[in-house]
């Protein structure tokens, strides 16, 4: 044994062992320390969002798109419109301000949201949206838009717009 150590030239082998935990631990620590929250948004085809210079990143929210071809839920049209304007039908017949096939929409996803919260500890149902709106879109309607949404339990509103920088 004495001889063939003597062959080797040396006494100290590598012990990759250890250097593979140590690797492995800090791995491990920088993936469970950085948070990658992006949030991919797409417009619409067709959707001229609002400018703004705002820096604040994205977050998880429900996705609202109000455009000049009608409101949108989560991409799913919930209601068209008739040249550019909401029906008649759809408005609610004793409050003027209150949309009803929105409100259907949004409290279905709310019932979704809260069934989940209850069942997930991690989950909470905060009513965030985040509403895609045209700029061509006239403010009286995005205010019945908002009333709805603020019935069905979305209260916290967040633009979508187009960075400026």
């Amino acid at each position: 044994m004495r001889a063939l150590r003597k062959s080797q030239g040396g006494t100290f082998g590598l012990q990759i062992t250890s250097m593979i935990d140590m690797f492995t631990l800090i791995l491990v620590f920088l993936l469970k320390s950085y948070s990658s929250s992006t949030v991919t948004l797409v417009p619409g085809q067709g959707l001229n969002l609002p400018g703004s210079t705002a820096t604040n990143p994205g977050i998880e929210a429900l996705e609202m798109t109000v455009s000049s071809e009608g409101i949108f839920v989560d991409s799913k049209q919930i209601i068209k419109f008739d040249s550019g304007r909401l029906p008649a039908s759809v408005m609610d017949k004793a409050d003027n301000r209150f949309i009803r096939p929105l409100f259907e929409a949004l409290n279905e996803q709310a019932t979704k949201s809260k069934g989940i919260a209850e069942k997930n500890e991690d989950v909470k149902f905060d009513g965030k949206i985040i509403l895609q709106a045209d700029r061509s879109i006239p403010y009286a309607l995005l205010k019945q838009v908002m009333y709805t949404a603020t019935i069905a339990g979305y209260s916290d509103f967040k633009f979508a717009v187009i960075s400026m920088h």
